[in-house]
């Protein structure tokens, strides 16, 4: 009897550990697909109880990104973030943080999933649905990353902050070359707007 106890929890927790490390496998291919020397661009939908709800387009190269929607932009060079508002014709200047980073840029979960989250994965027909559920005390304490099977691109990021759930929906991704410069904000292009430091 006790050797088919010990069998079957051997059975259910390797296959556990081999469901989390292919979960993390799906990631780690994610994340590759992203990772690019010249760029990418992708149009996006933003749903948010938070924040409410936006669409538009996003341009990623590495930890670099510009997303632009009908009522705001966004350029963050790797450290330095620039907001500009239509409406107010200003741009509020910050370091944001890994966790604020994530509410803006739905690609940014390559650079959180690695450490302090477990891994559990489901499939549907031509995707992986990853679940990431923190380990510790994080800002994100759950998110879902469904990539799709065959590009191993992501498709939607689901994410949880506090009480509150953010969803990306991302469609038309392609590689595009651009220029560490577009991922600056550049008065010139802006002459009218007031630029408020919050660093």
């Amino acid at each position: 009897m006790k050797k088919l106890v010990l069998f079957l929890s051997i059975l259910v927790f390797g296959s556990s550990f081999a469901m989390a490390e292919s979960a993390k496998e799906v990631l780690d291919k994610c994340a590759a697909t992203l990772n690019t020397k010249e760029g990418l661009k992708a149009d996006f939908t933003m749903s948010s109880a938070q924040y409410g709800s936006a669409s538009g387009t996003i341009a990623v190269k590495g930890r670099m990104f510009h997303a632009t929607t009908s009522v705001a932009a966004m350029w963050f060079d790797g450290k330095t973030q620039w907001t500009y508002m239509k409406k107010n014709d200003e741009v509020n200047v910050t370091n944001p943080t890994e966790a604020q980073l994530q509410t803006i840029n739905p690609y940014n979960f390559i650079n959180l999933y690695k450490n302090g989250y477990k891994y559990t994965m489901t499939t549907a027909d031509n995707a992986y649905i990853v679940h990431l559920t923190s380990t510790g005390k994080k800002q994100i304490s759950e998110m879902f990353i469904t990539v799709d099977k065959k590009s191993y691109q992501p498709t939607e990021v689901k994410l949880l902050q506090g009480k509150k759930w953010t969803t990306f929906t991302i469609s038309n991704l392609k590689k595009v070359p651009m220029s560490d410069a577009s991922f600056k904000f550049s008065s010139k292009d802006y002459p009218t707007a007031e630029v408020i430091d919050l660093r």
